[in-house]
């Protein structure tokens, strides 16, 4: 019954109703955090724009498809998540806030990002999944301090070679696109350390052994012949990985071996940072 009434309140932009959907929240918490997620907004007040010591601020899960211009008074903010909303294009105000260290993007409905993304040289960790990506937009290779890069469910086919210029970089999920070869950029990028691209369309797996920070390569659900070698130490999750052999051929015909074992999967719904 609750939510059912904020759904029906959130049509209604009088100031009482407002007060109903936000608790009576009036001044900045002590914690300079707000959390207004699954409250069914469909516009940001504005008067948490006031809050100009604010550190993070949390819009999940509501029907938001724009952003205030007054949003940029928030510069000391470090951490946004915009996820599960209904954002078409990412709103440019978003790039003004420069101390952004995590930007949640997950499940909208974007097709790109603008290229004034590259103001936040401060971001360390990019959630873009499950929106309608299909190329990976360049301007994430221009993020240098990237160090957690979440990609996945989109419908990406290759990665740009300019990726390999985020040497900070040590995560990267592309669980669920359209891979249908192993990102060759991937190979040129020694500091990884986890490499994600379960359920996509992978035949063949090159040698990752060269690699020396990998510590995690998950390939499950694709639907090679082989499995990735990898140095003494990095754990495999996917078919013939530490617990059974690679299939031996036999007269031409391979021998497929699956594993019971459930892959790691990257969090389906993220926690908020400390």
């Amino acid at each position: 019954m609750g939510n059912n009434l904020k759904a029906i309140v959130a049509f209604v932009p009088f100031n009482n109703c407002q007060k109903y959907l936000l608790e009576d929240l009036e001044e900045m918490p002590v914690d300079k955090m707000v959390d207004l997620s699954s409250r069914q907004l469909r516009r940001l007040p504005l008067h948490i724009c006031s809050f100009r010591e604010l550190v993070k601020l949390y819009l999940s899960d509501n029907n938001l498809n724009h952003l205030p211009p007054e949003l940029e008074q928030l510069q000391n903010l470090q951490i946004l998540a915009l996820d599960f909303n209904n954002f078409k294009v990412l709103p440019l105000v978003v790039c003004t806030l420069k101390q952004l260290c995590i930007l949640y993007l997950g499940n909208n409905k974007l097709c790109s990002l603008p290229l004034e993304l590259r103001l936040l040289q401060n971001l360390k960790t990019l959630w873009i999944e499950s929106n309608c990506l299909q190329y990976l937009p360049e301007v994430v290779c221009e993020l240098s301090l990237l160090k957690t890069l979440h990609a996945g469910s989109n419908a990406l086919r290759t990665l740009p070679p300019q990726l390999q210029c985020l040497q900070e970089l040590r995560t990267i999920w592309l669980s669920g696109n359209l891979l249908s070869d192993f990102p060759p950029v991937l190979l040129n990028m020694p500091f990884l350390e986890v490499i994600d691209v379960d359920r996509n369309s992978i035949r063949f797996f090159p040698s990752l052994a060269h690699l020396p920070g990998l510590k995690l390569v998950i390939y499950d659900h694709n639907p090679c012949r082989n499995a990735p070698k990898v140095a003494k130490g990095v754990r495999r999750v996917g078919r013939w990985s530490e617990e059974t052999p690679e299939p031996r051929k036999r007269s031409g015909a391979v021998i497929d071996i699956t594993l019971d074992e459930k892959p790691l999967l990257p969090p389906a719904a993220k926690t908020k940072p400390e």
